[in-house]
């Protein structure tokens, strides 16, 4: 018989999975699943039950937010295991899921993992902790996790956050250092993604089209201090559109970046909190991990 290693956080999003659970579970019996559950109680529990049981099983499905799934391909690449993985989201943000289209629907989710079929995609290291889908800093990476998520809608935020600096001097900015592919750019910056997502903590969206998450490299986003209150609305007229031509925004694509920032600028992997790096690297895993997904979702 099949198993599957199926990993609930309970405290994710609203609770709204655990209400579905039974249902959830009855889903992957009737698929001929042996099903082993995991509750997880608090941070790095997830990574720890894959560790332990992800290469006794054929499956593991994740139900939780964009910091369960980190937590659970951060476990199964320290395990060095292929098993294919199945996400729910059921967070409150589910950026990784918005990019890959999944179903919010939480037993829809498990439908579509049953009748789906594994894909690759590229998973990042910085330094030596794993992220799904971003690697972040500056003005918009605390500030996405902590506003009411009735604000948290796309771009509207971004430019929430910007539109309300009426002083230059009130932009905290970061002098960071940056080689891109062995290019280097040096600059004061209020804000930078390292991402392999369409959607980056539920207010900032880049255009598909420039976007794919199996071709083993990042998208580099990075916002320049601004200078007057011009370029201020400049940067919020090309976020809006996704046009990342103008001189605050830099937009590229690299498998590798390393960088040199003060050791006490926090970052955020996946939305949690990574603290400050004098120097870290960051790399491009191709094909890192197998996420089942239905075929309509990624054709």
């Amino acid at each position: 018989m099949k198993k599957v290693l199926f990993i609930l956080n309970p405290f994710a999003g609203q609770r709204r999975a655990n209400r579905r659970l039974a249902d959830i579970l009855l889903e992957f019996s009737q698929a001929g699943y042996e099903i082993l559950t995991h509750m997880t109680t608090g941070s790095g529990d997830a990574a720890e039950a894959v560790r332990r049981w992800g290469g006794r099983v054929d499956l593991i499905v994740c139900c939780g937010g964009d910091g369960t799934l980190n937590e659970t391909v951060s476990g199964l690449l320290q395990s060095g295991l292929s098993t294919p993985v199945g996400y729910i989201p059921a967070g409150t943000t589910n950026d990784f899921a918005s990019s890959l289209n999944l179903s919010g629907n939480v037993i829809q989710a498990a439908r579509d993992i049953l009748e789906g079929e594994p894909v690759a995609y590229d998973v990042g290291r910085f330094g030596d902790r794993y992220f799904t889908y971003v690697a972040s800093f500056g003005a918009f990476t605390k500030s996405s996790y902590v506003v009411p998520q009735n604000i948290k809608n796309a771009l509207g935020h971004t430019a929430y956050v910007l539109g309300g600096i009426s002083e230059i001097s009130q932009i905290r900015k970061e002098h960071i250092r940056m080689e891109i592919d062995g290019q280097m750019l040096e600059d004061d910056f209020l804000f930078g993604a390292i991402c392999n997502s369409t959607s980056i903590g539920g207010i900032l969206n880049l255009d598909p089209k420039q976007v794919d998450m199996g071709d083993g490299l990042f998208e580099i986003l990075l916002v320049r201090t601004p200078r007057s209150l011009a370029e201020i609305s400049e940067c919020i007229q090309a976020v809006q559109s996704q046009k990342y031509s103008c001189e605050m925004i830099t937009f590229r694509s690299a498998r590798h970046i390393r960088v040199w920032a003060d050791p006490n600028m926090p970052w955020t992997l996946d939305g949690e909190r990574e603290e400050g790096h004098g120097e870290v690297t960051v790399e491009n895993l191709h094909h890192a991990v197998q996420l089942v997904q239905k075929r309509s979702a990624h054709d």
